[in-house]
C-alpha cells in the first residue's frame, strides 16, 4: 500500500490524485455492500484503479467526472462478480455467509503486522451492512442488489444507475422495487443494539453456563443457526433448526471444544460475539433478535479467509 509521503509527493506532481484517490472509500463501502466480500471489494477497487490508470491523461481529463466514472466501472465490475459468484457458491463447502466486520477500531488495532488501516480501506458500518440484510442481499439477483445498493442505499439517481447496470431507468426502478420487497421486514425492524447486547450478553453467559433452559428461553421458537467453515475450518455443514436443537447442539461444542475465551464484540455494527483460542480469532457470531427480543438468526464465520480483519496483530 503507498505511504501518505508517497501519495503526497505524488498528489503534487498530480493534482488530480487526490480527487481520484478520494473516491476510495466511497468504492470500497460500495463494492461491499454489493459483494458481501472485503476481499472481493478490495479487488474490485484495484481493478477499478488499474483501469483508471491504464488510461491515458489526455483520456483522464476528457473524463468530466472522474468519481461517477470510477462508480459505473465499480459497479459493472461488481454486477460481473456477482454473476460468477453463483456458480462458485455451488461449488463452496456446506453454507455461504458474508465475511463479518468488526468495528472500525478494533480493525485498525488487529490490522496486519500493527501498521493499522488507511482511513479510505475502512467501511461505514450502518443498517445496510448488518449481517441479515447481507443475508436478504444474497437473495436478489444480481442486478437488483446492485441498483438497490446504488439508489436506495447510496442515492444514486435512476440514469446513473442505468447507465452502470445496462438497463433503462423504468427497469431500474422495476429491480428497486422487487429488491425493496425482499428487505421491507428488515427496513421496518430497525435493530436496537443495546437491546441486542442484553440478549447476546444472556446468550454468552448461559452458554458459558452451560444451562440449556437459559438457552431455549433466549431463542425464537424457529430460531436457525448456521455456520460458514468453507472447508477451511470445522463446521456444521446445515443449519440447526428450533431453539431446543440449537441449544443441545451449542451445549455440545462448549463440552466438547478446546479452551477458548468468548468476548463480546461489534459485529458489522451490532452487538455480537468472538471466539478467541491460541491468540487467533477463530469464530465470529453475528444475531439477529425477533420482535419478541429473542435471538432469530445465528450466524457463526469460521473460514479463516473470512476473519482477517479481526485477527491480532
Amino acid at each position: 500500500m503507498t505511504t501518505p509521503y508517497e501519495q503526497a509527493a505524488d498528489e503534487q506532481r498530480d493534482p488530480g490524485l487526490s480527487a481520484v484517490m478520494g473516491e476510495r472509500r466511497q468504492l470500497l463501502n460500495l463494492a461491499y455492500r454489493m459483494l458481501g466480500s472485503l476481499a472481493d471489494a478490495e479487488d474490485v477497487v484495484q481493478e477499478t484503479y488499474t483501469r483508471w490508470y491504464a488510461m491515458s491523461r489526455a483520456e483522464q481529463e476528457a473524463i468530466e467526472s472522474p468519481g461517477a466514472w470510477l462508480t459505473k466501472v465499480a459497479g459493472r465490475v461488481c454486477l460481473n462478480l456477482l454473476g460468477s459468484a453463483r456458480a462458485r457458491r455451488e461449488r463452496y463447502v456446506g453454507e455461504w455467509i458474508p465475511e463479518p466486520l468488526p468495528d472500525p477500531a478494533e480493525w485498525i488495532a488487529g490490522a496486519a503486522g500493527g501498521a493499522g488501516v488507511d482511513p479510505a480501506d475502512r467501511i461505514t458500518l450502518d443498517e445496510s451492512v448488518t449481517m441479515a440484510f447481507l443475508v436478504v442481499f444474497e437473495s436478489m439477483t444480481p442486478a437488483e442488489r446492485v441498483v438497490f445498493v446504488l439508489h436506495d442505499v447510496f442515492r444514486y439517481p435512476f440514469a446513473e444507475v442505468a447507465e452502470i447496470v445496462g438497463r433503462s431507468p423504468a427497469a431500474c426502478r422495476q429491480l428497486a422495487s422487487s429488491a425493496r420487497r425482499r428487505t421491507a421486514a428488515r427496513a421496518e425492524a430497525s435493530p436496537n443494539a443495546a437491546r441486542q447486547a442484553s440478549v447476546v450478553r444472556r446468550f454468552k453467559a448461559a452458554w458459558e453456563a452451560q444451562d440449556i433452559e437459559a438457552l431455549v428461553g433466549l431463542l425464537d421458537p424457529d430460531a436457525t443457526a448456521i455456520a460458514d467453515g468453507g472447508g477451511r475450518a470445522i463446521a456444521r455443514l446445515l443449519p440447526v433448526e428450533g431453539a431446543e436443537q440449537i441449544a443441545r447442539f451449542y451445549l455440545m461444542i462448549a463440552r466438547l471444544a478446546p479452551p477458548r475465551t468468548v468476548l463480546e464484540r461489534s459485529v458489522n455494527g451490532l452487538p455480537g460475539l468472538v471466539v478467541e483460542a491460541g491468540g487467533q480469532i477463530e469464530t465470529v457470531f453475528a444475531f439477529e433478535l425477533a420482535d419478541d427480543e429473542r435471538i432469530k438468526h445465528i450466524w457463526a464465520v469460521r473460514n479463516p479467509d473470512k476473519l482477517r480483519p479481526w485477527q491480532l496483530p
